[in-house]
């Protein structure tokens, strides 16, 4: 038997005395008590619960099949009873109905298990999260077993706490329910955390960018000259490059680690320090033929393969590994920003 799926399905198939329409054979009783006609065909079509209520057999002395849905209003049971009838959710047209009764509908779907109404209803009101009701649609995700609308009120919670707790669905959740206030409070911690591991990644991954990119200018400081420090044989000399404050930088530490009168004690000289970490840092990821222009570069490879499985060798290593990573990130980039340029300039030719 096919359902009608016009928006005035419902009222059709409610008309009495049509040829192609039954008469109704079953009743809805509300909370109100109001009796909604309605035809157990369609029911039993689009509900497994209902079906079975349906097999069940009747009471004596009962005319008529009868299914009692309380504890909702008796319109909120009208809109149920149309989305059924009209076998989809047209958030179009009914966006008024799932507005209204959405928390009602999304009950009912779940006890009634009628799965698209159900996920109609949780993508609906999720759409309309506030922090007002978040707490109230956090409970009934809880209870009818809709992770994805529970993990959507935990993140707006976790976005928005300082205006949940104002409101009196959060005062009355920590009065009444004290596991699920403590479930909430653990979601808020485990956030929290996250983001600053997210955080302390992104700084890491910042300070090996930037290793990453003083090595490209030492290799191009030693290799092809820069301003003041590099080889001077080269014709024409060169430009400032496009990392002038990272080169210069690192030309101004050059310089004074060729000239510091602390020579022969650079561990106690800050500035030589570092240097000598950049080059030794060089050093660990060179893929360059020796001799390499880089200075100490060969000493350090032999350094390295004496102190090789040290500790204090393995985590120059790991430095390494993590600064060569961070570089080749930068290229991919680098490499699609220049893509998507070629791409728009085409597009605008």
């Amino acid at each position: 038997m096919r359902v009608s799926t016009d928006s005035s399905g419902f009222r059709r198939w409610l008309e009495a005395g049509s040829e192609d329409i039954p008469a109704a054979d079953v009743q809805i009783i509300t909370s109100g008590g109001r009796s909604i006609p309605a035809h157990s065909a369609v029911l039993a079509s689009v509900s497994p619960v209902l079906e079975s209520m349906l097999d069940r057999p009747q009471r004596r002395g009962s005319s008529s099949k009868s299914i009692p849905i309380l504890g909702v209003p008796c319109d909120a049971v009208l809109a149920f009873l149309r989305f059924l009838y009209s076998a989809r959710c047209d958030l179009g047209a009914e966006s008024g109905e799932m507005e209204k009764y959405g928390l009602h509908l999304l009950v009912l779907s779940h006890v009634f298990q009628v799965g698209w109404l159900k996920r109609a209803c949780e993508a609906g009101l999720a759409r309309r999260l506030t922090a007002e009701g978040v707490v109230d649609v956090l409970q009934l995700a809880r209870e009818c077993d809709a992770p994805g609308l529970y993990l959507r009120c935990m993140k707006l919670l976790a976005k928005d706490f300082a205006a949940v707790e104002q409101t009196e669905a959060w005062r009355f959740l920590q009065a009444h329910d004290p596991w699920l206030e403590l479930e909430i409070l653990q979601f808020l911690q485990d956030a929290d955390l996250r983001q600053r591991r997210r955080r302390r990644k992104r700084e890491e991954q910042g300070v090996y960018m930037e290793l990453s990119e003083a090595l490209e200018c030492l290799q191009h400081i030693f290799t092809e000259g820069c301003t003041d420090v590099g080889p001077f044989d080269q014709a024409p000399r060169r430009s400032p490059c496009a990392r002038f404050a990272t080169c210069r930088g690192l030309q101004h530490l050059i310089r004074h680690f060729a000239a510091c009168d602390l020579r022969r004690h650079r561990r106690s000289c800050p500035r030589c320090k570092r240097m000598w970490q950049v080059l030794r840092l060089h050093s660990s990821i060179c893929d360059q033929p020796d001799p390499c222009k880089v200075p100490l570069c060969t000493q350090f490879k032999l350094k390295s393969q004496q102190m090789e499985g040290k500790e204090e060798d393995v985590k120059w290593r790991v430095l390494a590994k993590k600064v060569a990573a961070a570089r080749v990130m930068s290229s991919l980039a680098k490499r699609k920003r220049e893509e998507q340029l070629h791409e728009s300039f085409g597009w605008s030719l």
